[in-house]
């Protein structure tokens, strides 16, 4: 089975929200998943508008998961700000 983390799209009309998930990358867009890692809110005028659980991701990506190029850019920001924390 090929698992892909990906984002799962919520929300209404012209209001997108997405979760990110681990999924089967044969399932649909918003089918079933396996494990929901975090959200991603682009309609947010916060600043940080993504939450994502690092040690998680890590861990399906051990495991064998490819991330989306989406997810993977999201994944980015959040080390990148995390390290930003710690320093």
């Amino acid at each position: 089975m090929a698992v892909a983390i990906r984002l799962k799209r919520e929300g209404s009309k012209d209001r997108p929200f997405y979760r990110i998930v681990v999924t089967d990358s044969r399932a649909r867009r918003d089918g079933r998943f396996i494990e929901s890692l975090g959200t991603y809110n682009p309609m947010s005028n916060t600043s940080p508008n993504y939450d994502l659980d690092l040690d998680r991701v890590d861990h399906w990506v051990s495991n064998g998961a490819q991330p989306t190029e989406t997810v993977a850019s999201i994944m980015k920001k959040v080390r990148k700000a995390a390290a930003k924390a710690e320093a």
